[in-house]
């Protein structure tokens, strides 16, 4: 697997480059999320960039960038305040330049759809167009009720409401997390890089709720998987700087307002899995973004789209993008 490193403002990034051995392949840029890493995306690397090694046409191939984000993985800790989803999308434009890319798309989940998202509104030369697993479409009525603890506001559909029951139950009881990484991530780093067992735990948790698995995440993923990507963090010593991201980045990332979605006017395509922490209704999706090329709602797999789901994953990016192919 190749992996390098580059130096961008001051700090080195690791990522994973592979050039598809198909011509006119698409240059793709995928960015991972928390608690996971690059190691989420293994499973998807020879689909994309060998598909008719995996079914696929030749066609459908990418050129495949995988970067760690700043304090994660094998990528340089951050010493100094600034890098938030804004600054981490300016340089994965940087990044993908670097590499001799005139045009290229961009993919993420978690954490990455907020960068996606922010390299969207950025809007640089060669930026073709987005896809996201975890978008921002909660409108802002929706959202005053959720942060005023208030029902869910009249007249929405069957599917809002459910979207609504989602995130309510993520803001009332499963947000304890985010809490504290958002105003304390030095103080709880402390505990998470003193203890490996305290560190699996924590992720573990995650691992159980957000995995599409009825709670028992060995079922969507093998105990090897989830021991790989815990020990990364482990040994990089990154449980602590991987938090620096949720307080540098204090606000809401499903928010239509507060992302500032409408100001995108590439073309965005929104793949729904059901066990997300929250399913966007394509009426809020719509809303949300004013170039929306394509939605669908796929019926395995959960927060850890790739990890869990590669072939789904892959499927729905070859799809999502084939109109930008030039």
């Amino acid at each position: 697997m190749p992996q390098f490193i580059t130096t961008i403002d001051g700090l080195d990034i690791q990522f994973i480059h592979i050039r598809s051995k198909h011509k006119n392949a698409l240059p793709l840029i995928i960015t991972h999320g928390w608690p996971g890493s690059f190691f989420e995306l293994l499973k998807v690397i020879g689909p994309l960039t060998d598909p008719t090694a995996y079914g696929g046409r030749a066609e459908d191939a990418f050129d495949l960038v995988i970067p760690s984000m700043p304090g994660y993985g094998f990528s340089e800790k951050p010493t100094g305040t600034g890098w938030g989803p804004e600054k981490i999308g300016a340089a994965w434009d940087v990044l993908m330049k670097r590499l001799g890319y005139k045009h290229y798309v961009s993919q993420g989940g978690d954490w990455g759809s907020v960068i996606a998202d922010a390299m969207a509104r950025q809007a640089p030369e060669g930026l073709l167009g987005i896809h996201v697993n975890m978008p921002a479409t909660v409108p802002a009525d929706v959202a005053q009720a959720l942060k005023n603890g208030d029902p869910a506001p009249a007249g929405l559909s069957v599917k809002e409401k459910a979207a609504f029951a989602s995130l309510n139950k993520l803001y009332t009881r499963g947000g304890g997390y985010a809490g504290m990484m958002v105003t304390r991530p030095q103080t709880l780093g402390y505990g998470l890089t003193d203890s490996p067992v305290g560190l699996a735990s924590f992720f573990l948790d995650k691992f159980n709720e957000w995995t599409y698995s009825g709670g028992n995440a060995e079922k969507s993923l093998t105990k090897n998987e989830m021991l790989d990507n815990i020990s990364l963090y482990w040994f990089t010593n990154t449980a602590n700087s991987s938090a620096q991201l949720y307080w540098e980045n204090n606000t809401n990332n499903f928010n239509v307002v507060e992302q500032k979605t409408q100001d995108i006017k590439i073309p965005v395509a929104i793949t729904v899995f059901p066990g997300e922490i929250y399913q966007a209704p394509k009426s809020w999706a719509e809303r949300a973004y004013k170039n929306l090329s394509y939605f669908n709602e796929v019926n395995k797999g959960g927060h850890f789209a790739s990890w869990e789901e590669p072939q789904i994953f892959t499927i729905e990016l070859r799809t999502a993008f084939k109109s930008l192919r030039k």
